[in-house]
């Protein structure tokens, strides 16, 4: 045997003997950072708060939101991908941006395949059409014949281009009518327009519920396999005759090369910290259901939701700004 070649093995040799940060007790010995890509005061914003509330006890150090809104929820799998070293110190909640996003343009910025290190997914959204309480249309039957018979006069609003506009996207073209998407950046800003009559509808994920519960907004359509559980008298888009659905889930990753053992230790602390009843009331609020992974079966359903994207961007044309 070389003399280089024994120097390579033996420290292989001690690579593998060296105790992980976890084994060590050194983890987590600080605060983590948890970046969520949208406004404060929105469903995700909401949800993300209370799972790192509850995760916090559980590792014994804060894990503090930071929210980084714009580029369709995106900012924050950029901010891993390029800068954020994989320590475990620094994690992002993972919307259907992260997938979406690379695939509409010819240089992206990250591969969704290699980037990052999955550790859980958590929940999935609940999301619709709603309106004033003033508006002219009670279902989305109204609303698509006066899209139909006035192309291009109604505008609505997003969280953010490219999210929400492809399900209304994929209906327009269904019920051949034309209508203008306005992106906003995150929920409240979004909801914040239609009460102010900027916009004519919101398309938005469930940060509307409490305001439907409390009579500011009327929701009139939810694009989501079955009616929401609060909102029983509220038909889905296929009740409403238009075959168009649009669920989507969401977890946390952290950047790529991430010490197997902080994966666990994370995944642990946001798995109990996602059945926590306190947690649960909180997405119970917005009609959220859980839909957890582990982190091998995340990985996976990442690869096929990277796939599942693509396929979307093909299909309606999908181009970034």
């Amino acid at each position: 045997m070389s003399r280089r070649r024994a120097i390579l093995l033996a420290g292989g040799a001690s690579l593998l003997s060296r105790p992980s940060l976890a084994q060590q007790g050194r983890y987590p010995d600080r605060p983590i950072r948890m970046l969520v890509p949208w406004t404060p005061g929105g469903a995700t914003d909401i949800q993300m708060r209370s799972v790192c509330d509850q995760a916090s006890r559980r590792l014994g150090q804060p894990v503090i939101v930071e929210n980084r809104p714009g580029a369709s929820g995106t900012l924050g799998a950029l901010h891993m991908a390029k800068e954020a070293r994989p320590d475990g110190y620094t994690l992002g909640q993972m919307p259907n941006g992260v997938f979406r996003m690379p695939a509409m343009t010819d240089r992206p910025q990250w591969d969704p395949t290699r980037d990052f290190s999955w550790i859980i997914r958590l929940v999935g959204y609940m999301g619709g059409v709603v309106v004033r309480p003033d508006a002219p249309w009670h279902s989305m039957q109204d609303l698509v014949a006066y899209a139909r018979a006035n192309p291009g006069k109604l505008s609505y609003g997003t969280p953010g281009a490219n999210t929400t506009d492809v399900q209304m996207t994929r209906l327009a073209r269904l019920a051949g009518i034309d209508w203008v998407a306005v992106p906003f950046r995150g929920a409240a800003p979004n909801l914040q327009a239609l009460l102010a009559g900027d916009i004519h509808f919101s398309a938005e994920t469930s940060a509307w519920a409490d305001m439907a519960l409390e009579g500011r907004v009327r929701p009139i359509g939810v694009w989501m396999s079955e009616r929401a559980a609060r909102f029983p008298n509220v038909p889905t888009f296929r009740d409403a005759g238009f075959d168009v659905l649009g669920e989507s889930t969401y977890g946390i990753a952290g950047p790529r090369g991430m010490d197997p053992s902080v994966v666990r230790v994370l995944h642990d602390a946001f798995k109990e910290a996602l059945y926590d009843p306190a947690h649960l009331a909180t997405i119970a609020r917005f009609d959220m259901p859980v839909r957890y992974l582990n982190t091998e079966d995340y990985a996976t359903a990442a690869m096929t939701q990277n796939e599942e994207e693509k396929r979307t961007v093909r299909e309606l044309g999908l181009r970034a700004s």
